[in-house]
């Protein structure tokens, strides 16, 4: 699907819809708990329903109605057990080693560039503790329950292995440790797994760089709420600062999610994106619409996202009239406060679709932009909330 969407400002309020990132941490422990857990979530999206999909086939049962759904603990029984993942990284590097934890033999699917990415280091680890994976990549065969022990993983490729060692290793019957050898990038994605597995009453001991884990009981909490997100609230609060009067609703300004960091990050011409590489596409375009220039390091985990995310951002706003220079880790964006307009890609990647919509609101002729249907896999209503803020789109089928 094209959407053409044509110069105008935005204004209003909105909801911030309920972060993706507590929600994959959240269901799968709840899974994983002894009771049926009631989780508050006010929307959903591909990779959420990629998550509860496979928890499901792992024999959880779920029930989804009223803004909950009610997760009651995997009774593995199924034989043919298959995980089809769909394009959500967050859903398989969790339940890699999760799944291990619970059965002795299961499947693993992806759609999209999820069979590209990168599984290597995590699998390496499994091997050495008990499991078989017939590949590097997706799909997968896996057999072999996971066994506690030494796991050994660097911390500068994906903060998503790591998360998925710290829920698996509480269900094994030994103690574990999981060391770092090299420092922790995106820590505030291990931050908010630790805070959730003790709300499950997980206690993980952090030391120096390793994390110790005994044996443990996932325990329900009975009820809990998926706050607001805010990776998807990040792309109104730079629409606010280009056209003014708009409030987000529902958002934790005491969370531990990363990309609160957006309220700072947003007025920098020097960005580290190490701690928050999701908000690259969109700081991008609050540099365009910003005269001088922004300098954008420490990001080339990017190129291994759902599109190379340094090569996409560059080419949907020099697209659409704007100077950006890649480098090897990061961007060099000379702004001059508005763009041309035309058309741009999307690369099929959520973020550079609704980086691009934002732009439109510096652009002086239309944006059409290509894969707009993209946003299902973080925000279905995206572009619903767009239109309800006074954005003027056209919605086209591609043949």
């Amino acid at each position: 699907m094209n959407v053409t969407i044509y110069p105008s400002q935005l204004s209003g309020t909105l909801n911030a819809i309920a972060s993706k990132s507590y929600a994959h941490r959240i269901i799968i422990a709840a899974a994983l708990g002894n009771n049926p857990t009631n989780i508050h979530l006010n929307t959903s999206s591909k990779d959420i329903d990629a998550t509860v999909e496979c928890i499901s086939a792992l024999g959880a049962e779920v029930l989804q109605k009223n803004g909950y759904i009610t997760v009651s603990p995997i009774k593995v029984s199924k034989k043919d057990i298959i995980l089809d993942c769909n394009e959500s990284g967050s859903t398989a590097r969790f339940l890699l080693p999760v799944s291990a934890a619970v059965c002795d033999k299961f499947s693993m699917t992806g759609k999209g560039r999820l069979p590209e990415r990168p599984f290597t280091p995590l699998i390496e680890q499994m091997r050495k503790n008990g499991v078989s994976v017939d590949s590097d990549t997706l799909p997968f065969s896996v057999s072999g329950n996971l066994r506690g022990g030494n796991y050994e993983i660097a911390g500068n490729i994906s903060s998503q292995y790591i998360t998925g060692l710290l829920m698996a290793l509480p269900l094994c019957a030994e103690e574990s440790r999981i060391t770092l050898t090299s420092e922790l990038q995106s820590s505030a994605y291990v931050d908010m797994t630790l805070e959730i597995l003790k709300e499950f009453s997980i206690d993980i001991n952090k030391k120096d760089n390793s994390y110790y884990i005994k044996p443990q009981k996932y325990i329900s909490p009975k009820d809990i709420t998926v706050e607001g997100d805010w990776s998807n609230a990040a792309f109104w609060i730079v629409a606010d600062k280009i056209c003014g009067g708009i409030k987000i609703n529902g958002l934790n300004y005491n969370s531990l999610q990363g990309d609160m960091n957006i309220l700072c990050a947003v007025d920098k011409t020097e960005i580290d994106a190490g701690e928050i590489p999701d908000l690259v596409p969109i700081l991008s375009v609050m540099a365009c619409a910003k005269k001088g220039t922004t300098k954008i390091f420490n990001a080339k985990r990017l190129r291994l996202k759902e599109s190379d995310r340094l090569m996409t951002t560059a080419k949907m706003l020099n697209d659409l009239g704007a100077d950006v220079i890649q480098t090897d880790d990061g961007l060099i964006i000379n702004g001059t406060g508005k763009l041309k307009g035309g058309k741009c890609l999307g690369f099929n990647d959520h973020r550079i679709v609704m980086s691009a919509a934002i732009a439109s609101c510096i652009c002086e002729n239309n944006v059409t932009i290509t894969d707009a249907e993209a946003v299902n896999k973080s925000y279905p209503t995206f572009f619903d909330d767009f239109s309800f803020l006074g954005g003027k789109i056209i919605k086209s089928e591609t043949t």
